[in-house]
Formats: structure tokens, C-alpha cells, sequence
């Protein structure tokens, strides 16, 4: 089946749970696997990300969201996960389609081998016409390895399987252009540029982990992938189909025309930070000129990380340059910055051209990324010395 009849459908715990009895709400689960329906027999292959898990099951670990800490959330998690699913199958099968749970974790995204792994599996279930559904792992991740919010998560399961829609359902119909609390807000109904928004959105919701700057950094990861992204209200009678054929209001994120590569897509898109590198000024002149980043051209380093994690490349002044794949591990960098002048086989034992970064590895971050800012120094941090 064409790929471009792909769409992610991301729904947040506030319209899966009752705020108040941290039930499930079946009725929105009605509507929402009925459009489900529709679509699939028009053709579309659906992924769903669901949220809800951790709120369903709070009330059996005797705790409210305003209070649930980390242990809290992932006993809930345990507890509702196979409640959230059982409704979705028994929902399903009124339908006539089968479902499949996808459960992951931040390393399954960051990694590229288990990214690829991810991939190859959700591509299996659409080829048998079963529906992934997709969650984080909530029950075994912490705050230090989790991905944090659906959105981001169900953007990097759009650019994985090279949809070409994505609808992030919420509770508001879509982006406003500040606060929708004030009488003057206005929605935003089409915008190509997400970071003039940014300042706008901040904030999260009641059960929740993302609020709108989640979402539109979602859309930005999709639209970097060539995949149309629609944020909208999941409260209505047909919440997807009714979007896709511009029946009602939303924000629609318009994709690029020239999107990234799978490739390039999870080299810059990424969901944690792993290091970084400070470079000298003469090295940042001339990055992306063809050549790899030498140790002579790192200022300084942050970061604990390990070979094959991807690398946030910096200018003196804090700009944001590159991404790229390590090929030290942060003790092996810090040792060749900091002994510029010795062999870089005798420092590490083993043949090596010290380059920190190859330049097949490194994709220059453009306008459309939304930049990461610059990494406040840690106890991890190091300036080159010699």
C-alpha cells in the first residue's frame, strides 16, 4: 500500500480520562475508533499514540495527578496500560480490525539500530492490517530516560513510518496566537513557521505531560519529514475525518516541500540530548565544507556519552551548527582534546584518525529546526586545554 495513505493519530490523556473519576471515557472512544473505521476502509493505514495509561490507573495506586511522583506514575502505568488496551480491542472488534500494542522507550528512538527494529515491526502489523497502538513505557522508564510527551513521541513514530498525516488530538481547537484564556486570542489556522509561536505556549495540562509547545515541536519534526500535521479538537463527531477534509476549524502545520531523509530526520530531530561540542572559530567557518570535526577543532565538550550518540555542534557564541554521530565515547573525547599534541594511538591504544565526527555522520542544522539551546556547563563539562 502507498505510504502517503499513513496517518499517526495522537491522543492526550484529557480526552481519554474523566479529569475528575480518572475513568475511562468511552464515548470518545466510540467515536474516535468508529472514524478510525471509515478511514481504514478508505484506504488509510492508522497509528495510533495513545495516552491515558498512567491516569487510568492512578486511582488504583491511591493517588491524583497533582500528586503522583515517579513511582506513582509508572504503578499506574502497570495498571492501566492493560485497561486503556482492553477498551481500544473491545472498541476495535465492534469495528471489525485488530490492534497491536507498541510499547517504547527513549533508547528505542535514540538508538538507531532499535530505531530501525521499531520500524520494521509497526510496518509488519500494518502489513497484516493491524493497528499499532503506541505508547512510552511508562512503567520502567524515569524522568533521567524517558522521552517525556506523546507529541514528540508520536512525531518520531510519523518519521519513522513516513506518514503523511499526522493529527495530534487535544482539548482547544487547535494553536492560538496567545493564551485562548484571553478574549482576543485568535486561532491559528495555518502556519509554516512553528518557533514564531513558541512563546505562546507555555504551560501544560491537567494530566498530561505536554501542553502546546509539545505540540508544536511535534509538528516541526513532521514537518521536517514532508508530513502535514493538523492540531485540533478530538471533541466532534468524526474527530480525524472531519480534519482531513477541512470540515471544521484546526491548526494545520504545513510540511515542507523539500523534507529531510529518513536519515537526516532521526540525525537532528532528537528527543534528549546526549553531548555537545563547542568549536573554535576557524572550524565553525568552515563546517559543512566537506571535512570532519578534528579534536583541534573542539573548545570544549559536555556531556556524558557513549560512540554512536549524536552530538549538538556549537559556535563560540552559543549558535546551534550541526548534529552528528560520535565516534569516541565522552572519556576517549576528553583525553584527545586535552593532549592535542600527542598521537592520538597512544592515548586511546588503538589505530585512530581522531575524528571526533565524520562528515558523512553530521547534518547541519537549518532554519526549519528548531534549535536546542545552549547546554548549561555541568560537572561533566570540559575545555580543551593545549
Amino acid at each position: 500500500m502507498d505510504k502517503k495513505t499513513r496517518l499517526v493519530v495522537k491522543v492526550g490523556s484529557g480526552l481519554l480520562a474523566n479529569a475528575d473519576r480518572l475513568t475511562p471515557r468511552f464515548a470518545f472512544m466510540q467515536r474516535l475508533m468508529e472514524d478510525i473505521a471509515r478511514l481504514r476502509d478508505e484506504g488509510y493505514q492508522v497509528i495510533l499514540c495513545s495516552s491515558g495509561a498512567v491516569a487510568l490507573g492512578l486511582n488504583a495506586v491511591g493517588t491524583r495527578p497533582e500528586d503522583a511522583g515517579v513511582n506513582d506514575k509508572q504503578a499506574a502505568a502497570a495498571f492501566g496500560m492493560p485497561l486503556l488496551l482492553n477498551a481500544y480491542k473491545q472498541v476495535g472488534h465492534e469495528f471489525g480490525f485488530e490492534i497491536a500494542q507498541v510499547l517504547l522507550t527513549l533508547g528505542d528512538f535514540e538508538d538507531h539500530r532499535r530505531f530501525l527494529n521499531t520500524r520494521n515491526t509497526v510496518n509488519r502489523l500494518l502489513k497484516s492490517d493491524i493497528m499499532p497502538i503506541v505508547n512510552e513505557n511508562d512503567s520502567i522508564t524515569t524522568e533521567e530516560i524517558r522521552v517525556g510527551d506523546n507529541d514528540r513521541l508520536a512525531a518520531k513514530i510519523a518519521q519513522m513510518v513516513e506518514a503523511n498525516h499526522f493529527i495530534i488530538l487535544t482539548g482547544v481547537d487547535g494553536l492560538y496566537d496567545r493564551n485562548p484564556s484571553d478574549p482576543e486570542a485568535k486561532l491559528v489556522e495555518e502556519l509554516r513557521d512553528v518557533s514564531e509561536y513558541i512563546d505562546a505556549t507555555k504551560g501544560t495540562s491537567t494530566l498530561g505531560t505536554g501542553g502546546m509547545l509539545t505540540k508544536l515541536q511535534a509538528a516541526n519534526m513532521a514537518q521536517n519529514s514532508g508530513c502535514e500535521t493538523y492540531i485540533a479538537n478530538g471533541e466532534a463527531d468524526y474527530p480525524l475525518s472531519s480534519v482531513l477534509r477541512g470540515e471544521r476549524k484546526c491548526t494545520r502545520c504545513i510540511a515542507h516541500e523539500q523534507p529531510d531523509t529518513l536519515w537526516q530526520t532521526w540525525l537532528t530531530d532528537r528527543l534528549q540530548m546526549a553531548g555537545s561540542l563547542v568549536l573554535t572559530e576557524e572550524a565553525a567557518a568552515t563546517l559543512g565544507q566537506g571535512g570532519p570535526i578534528h579534536r583541534r577543532d573542539v573548545m570544549s565538550m559536555d556531556g556524558e556519552f557513549s560512540r554512536g550518540d549524536v552530538l549538538h555542534i556549537y559556535d563560540r557564541t552559543g549558535t546551534e551548527l550541526a548534529r552528528g554521530l560520535s565516534d569516541f565515547t565522552a572519556e576517549e573525547t576528553r583525553t584527545l582534546i586535552n593532549n592535542k599534541d600527542f598521537p592520538a594511538d597512544q592515548l586511546l591504544g588503538y589505530q585512530t584518525h581522531a575524528e571526533i565526527i565524520r562528515h558523512e555522520n553530521m547534518v547541519m542544522v537549518e532554519d526549519r529546526h528548531l534549535p536546542w539551546e545552549t547546554p548549561t556547563p555541568t560537572e561533566n563539562s570540559q575545555e580543551a586545554v593545549g
